[in-house]
This record gives C-alpha cells, structure tokens and sequence, in this order.
C-alpha cells in the first residue's frame, strides 16, 4: 500500500510526467496485436482513464489538451486542404460527400433518441457519438459547449466500437462479396524505350503524341543518330528516334512496347548526354510553386521526370505544385548538375523544414475565426471553436502558397505534428475524464456499451448499403468513403489492406475534414435544442 501510495504521489506533484508516462504506456499497449487488430494511438486514451482515476490530482492543464488538437487539426486540414475542395466541386466527390453526410446524420439522429427515449445524459450522448466516429475534434466540441467532462465518458466507451466496428463491417462485406479489385500493377515509376517504327508517331511532334498519351505517361527524351537529349515539345519524330517514356502505370507501357519497336536499352546505357540526378525540394524559392513555373539552369537541355513524395511517385505535371521534401527526379547533363542542387537546396532537411511563421499566421487566424459568435435564430449565438483552425487550415492546404508565403508541411513533419497533437489531446481528456468514466461505467454496466454499438451501426450501415447495394460502387472506393467518415487512420489502413488501390486514400481525403466540420458543428448545435 505504500509503494501504491508513493507513486500516486509522485504523479500528482508531476503532471508533465504522468503525462508523457502515459503517451508511453499508452502506446505500448496499443501495439499490442490480436488477429490483425490493434488500438493504435486510441490506447492512449483507455490508459489515460486508469492514470486520471488512480491520480485525479495529475491531470495536466486544459491548455495542453487544446494546444495538441489545435496542431492536429491544422496538419490535417493543411495536408488534404487541395482533395477536399476537388471532392466538393466533382460529382463524385459530392455523392461521396453526401453518402458520409447521411451516415453521420443518422448516428446522430440514433444519439439524440436515447436522451428523449432513455434519458441518457445529454453528454454521455453526445459523447457516444464522437466516439463512434472517432473524432476526437468533436470530443472537445462538446465538452466545450457543455462546459463539463461528460462527453468523455460516453467517447471512451464507443470509442472501441468506432475502431473495431466498420473493420469488422468492411471485412464481412469483402468476405461475403468477394469484390475483384485489381493492385497496381507497379510500385513507383517504370520507364520503356521503344523504337518509332508505327506510322501513327513518325512526322508527329512530341506535344502531338503526348496528347494521345494517358494522363499517367509522358515522352521524357529521344535518343537519334546515337545523341540523347530532352523531348522538347516541337521536336519531329523521325522513323528510328527512340523514345524514352515513363508512366507509373506499367501496363501503358507494355501496350506502346507492343504497338512499337522495343529498343534494347542503348538510351540507358549511354550516360554522356543525359544523365539521372534526384535533389530534394528545399529552397523557399521553389517550393509552393508550381513546376511549369520554374525556369531549369544550365546550358544544355534538361527536365524533371517525376517528383517522389512520400512513398509515392507523381508525374512531374506543369501544374504540380512542389512540397517541402520532395524528390524531384531529373534527367540533365552532368555539367549542370551543380546548378540543379543550387536552384532546388538539395538538403535532405526539408523533408522536416516547415515554416513557423506560417503556422503562426494559420494558427492564429484559425482561432480568430472560432472565437467569432454567430447568431442563428432559435438557437442563440453560435461558435465553432477549433473547428476555425481545421476550416484555415484547408484554406491554405488549397492555396499552397501566397506571394512569398508557403502553407504546405512536408509529410513526414505533417505525419509528427499530427501525432503528437492527438496524442496530447487524448492524453490530457482521459486523465482529466479517469474518475467520472469509473463511477458511470459502474453505474450503468453494459448498457452504454450498447448503446456505443447501436451508434457505430447507424454510423456505417447506412453508407455500406448505399454505396454498394444503391449506387453499386466499386468496394475499394466505399472503403474509403466508410474510412473518412468514421475518421480513424486504423480504419484507413484495413482498408488498404483490403484494397490496394489508391481509392481508400482519396475518399478518406475527400470526406473527412468536411465530416469533421458536419460532427463539430452537431455538438455545438444539439445541445441548444434539447
């Protein structure tokens, strides 16, 4: 009893150390994996319960918990800021929209008929709502408009049913369904020579043959008479010229190898020309701008032939816009390869360089628009609090950059700032929530675990049912649509594993800011109703 004494003790005269023993704890258990399943960064919440409850004097100041779902929601906001607004214009981004509108409505709906049917307490309602959604924005949405913790108890206990549930959903509608979803059939960027023998591309310039070429294929340069150098748009393909082409899509090349003349590899081998040089993106001056705008140095012809961003090669596209970190993959005479590095920084700190001063701005401005009150009638003055950071956020993720200004975050320092921020925030609301979730918990017993699962069901069957049976989508772009309106990464990553496509990513990018609005903007409205 002692020793239980002394450290109850020591974590209550140090909350910045239970604090991040927490984070550690919490993440130890979360890697723990049963069948393919793991909590995630979600243990830290579940851990943070136990500590609140054993020490309630530990708990670290709100502040920590604001600070962490501030940064959070700007990462998020500014790294899928350009798919959203792409989502909200597109008529499949807006049916994908409106089926994730329709799930979160409906979980809602189920979450506000427990109070006037069961009498539940209105923040343990709201709380089982954000937990089935995952969202931890919501989560403090509505522990601000209520002014208490109450929310809290409610989001730990659906949160499980919000992980586990929509995998358990989209695993029995693979299994049952049994949906033929085609992999890439490459990782990365593969290249082809072939000889132009068809009459199709001989006395064609290249921008004629580019133009019937796939979006995801392009003419980097042309090899004739043994002499390399870059396909320039008003160059004439002469019977013989070889051509060297890339695509992130092998199977584009397999059929132009099949139309044309394979060529055994000379262009490659011969080095004395063209030669391949990889810099990253690190200089202010090129980074936010689009590649079509920047003039390339030296004295003999050279262009980017594909940019590598993160795990992914894009297609080095006039109006591709250059991220802090970047690898941007060139072909261009040795002799200016000095030039290169100069004009581009090649440092591979800017896959962490970000700017403060941005962040400052975008921060700040996010705030000022969540302070402001606005009047909607019947309800009485209405704020969205953090969720004015999220809105900014996707501002500037859309712009990239203004003037002298760049918004962007390379991905790796997106992905720890992201972390860090919800892991903060799930840190410091389950400390502070620990004493309150043990007496409701054994107070109500099972009953609003039930109801955590009857939520989660509301949540994703309406989507599923619509997208596969109603619209009959393909699978791997329902998954997607599932992943971003429920909102867990872990969520996500079933659904890669599931599909292997690049649909998951793009319907979660597509649905999620906007779904966190739609949750935000429900907690903040629901309790002046009721």
């Amino acid at each position: 009893m002692e020793l239980i004494e002394f450290i109850r003790t020591l974590l209550e005269q140090q909350p910045l150390m239970a604090l991040f023993l927490t984070i550690a704890i919490g993440y130890l258990v979360g890697e723990i994996n049963i069948k393919g399943f793991s909590l995630g960064v979600g243990a830290v919440l579940f851990v943070a319960l136990g500590i609140g409850w054993f020490a309630p004097k530990a708990v670290p100041a709100p502040m920590v918990g604001t600070l962490g779902l501030a940064l959070f929601l700007y990462a998020v906001g500014v790294q899928y800021g350009k798919q959203f607004f792409v989502g909200l214009v597109s008529p499949a981004g807006r049916r994908a929209n409106l089926m994730a509108l329709t799930g979160v409505l409906c979980a809602g709906a189920v979450s506000i008929l427990f109070v006037k049917m069961m009498g539940l307490n209105v923040g343990h309602a709201l709380g089982l709502f954000a937990g089935s959604g995952t969202s931890t924005p919501t989560l403090q949405a509505a522990i601000a408009t209520l002014g208490n913790d109450d929310p809290a108890v409610g989001y730990s206990v659906a949160y499980p049913f919000g992980v586990a549930g929509p995998i358990l959903f989209l695993y029995i509608a693979f299994m049952v369904l049994k949906p033929k979803i085609e992999a890439p059939s490459g990782s990365g960027m593969e290249v082809a020579e072939i000889v132009a023998k068809h009459p199709d591309a001989i006395g064609r310039t290249i921008a004629e043959l580019m133009s019937r070429l796939p979006a995801d294929a392009q003419i980097l340069a042309v090899r004739r008479a043994g002499h390399n150098e870059v396909a320039s748009p008003n160059f004439m393909v002469a019977e013989g010229d070889v051509l060297l082409l890339a695509s992130t899509n092998k199977e584009i090349l397999e059929q132009l190898k099949a139309k044309h003349a394979e060529a055994p590899g000379a262009f490659i081998m011969d080095r004395g020309h063209l030669d391949y040089l990889r810099v990253f993106a690190s200089k202010p001056s090129v980074v936010g701008r689009a590649l079509g705008d920047i003039d390339l140095p030296g004295e003999f012809g050279s262009t980017v032939i594909h940019v590598r961003r993160g795990d992914g090669d894009l297609m080095a596209r006039p109006d591709l816009v250059l991220e802090f970190g970047d690898r941007i993959g060139l072909l261009a005479n040795r002799k200016d390869f000095p030039a290169m590095r100069k004009l581009f920084g090649d440092s591979i700190k800017g896959t962490a360089e970000f700017s403060y001063i941005s962040i400052g701005i975008g921060m700040a401005l996010g705030f000022l628009i969540g302070a402001i009150q606005l009047p909607l009638p019947g309800i009485g003055k209405l704020s969205i609090g953090l969720a004015g950071v999220l809105i900014i956020a996707l501002i500037l993720g859309n712009l990239r950059r203004t003037g002298g200004m760049n918004w962007t975050i390379p991905l790796s320092a997106n992905l720890v700032l992201r972390n860090l921020g919800l892991t903060l925030f799930l840190a410091q609301v389950g400390m502070s929530s620990g004493p309150k979730f043990a007496a409701t918990v054994s107070e109500t017993g099972f009953l609003m675990l039930g109801l955590g699962a009857l939520v989660l069901v509301a949540l994703v069957l309406p989507i599923m049912i619509i997208g596969l049976f109603i619209y009959r989508m393909p699978y791997d772009e329902v998954a997607g649509i599932v992943s971003g309106a429920c909102g867990n990464p872990a969520i996500l990553a079933y659904s890669n594993k599931l599909a292997q496509t690049d649909r998951p990513d793009l319907g979660y990018a597509m649905i999620f800011p906007g779904m966190t609005i739609v949750k935000i903007l429900f907690v903040d409205i629901v309790p002046a109703l009721l």
